[in-house]
């Protein structure tokens, strides 16, 4: 009995001594779920942010990308599309008093004066302010004005003071094809047409980034992407010359 009363404390000791070990089933499954959680929670927060990118950028290229299709067909019609231009001509004259304060023949591109272009302004209807000149040595001042969808330019004598101008209105699918070349609309159409073409890249990449998430699920995805590049490719090789 004392020998049994003995071992039963030795045992207690022991395992008082020892700490119990936590049971892996408590432990181990959370460790286990914590990494695909974490990993889905990324993906939601990419896939959210893709999704953002591609509306945001479709609706601020949706009006210009509606546009340049326009008039992508209308560039590629041209010649089945009739236009008749309308020409206005004007003239007038210049006090000499005007005339004779203009600058000598130097820099061959400086535009008018304010005042002469004021000037000019009041006698024919056509503005020359800001437009670069063409200073010649043979007595002219000859500023050319053109624009989207029309041609301008003023000539002055500067012996008489006679001022000509004309200008030629050729319609507005000439405006709008001239905007879809950027043909004389200045800096600001310029710097449009720039954000214009990162937000279509935008919208490209990020939709080409979710078709390549959702292709799983549709089969004809990948098949319908290299038609789209297969096509251009086969008729620039096969059919331009």
């Amino acid at each position: 009995m004392f020998h049994s009363s003995g071992k039963s404390r030795t045992l207690e000791a022991v395992e008082l001594a020892e700490p119990a070990a936590a049971p892996r089933s408590a432990t181990q499954p959370a460790r286990t779920l914590a990494a695909p959680r974490k990993s889905r929670k990324v993906r939601t927060f990419w896939l959210k942010q893709l999704h953002t990118w591609h509306w945001i950028s479709a609706a601020i290229s949706l009006a210009a990308m509606l546009l340049f299709s326009v008039t992508g067909l209308t560039l590629n019609h041209a010649a089945s599309i009739a236009a008749e231009p309308v020409v206005t001509q004007s003239n007038g004259r210049l006090p000499m008093a005007l005339v004779e304060s203009l600058p000598k023949p130097g820099d061959s591109h400086a535009p008018l004066p304010d005042r002469v272009a004021a000037a000019v302004a009041k006698v024919v209807p056509l503005d020359p302010a800001g437009f670069a000149a063409d200073w010649s040595d043979e007595g002219e001042v000859y500023v050319a004005m053109p624009g989207p969808g029309r041609d301008a330019w003023v000539s002055i004598d500067r012996t008489t003071g006679a001022v000509s101008a004309e200008r030629t209105e050729r319609g507005w699918i000439s405006y709008v094809n001239d905007l879809h070349k950027g043909r004389n609309t200045g800096s600001a159409w310029f710097w449009f047409i720039d954000v214009f073409a990162v937000a279509c890249l935008v919208f490209t990449i990020t939709g080409l980034v979710l078709l390549q998430l959702h292709s799983k699920h549709r089969p004809a995805t990948w098949p319908l992407v290299g038609l789209s590049l297969a096509i251009p490719v086969i008729v620039a090789v096969f059919f331009i010359h």
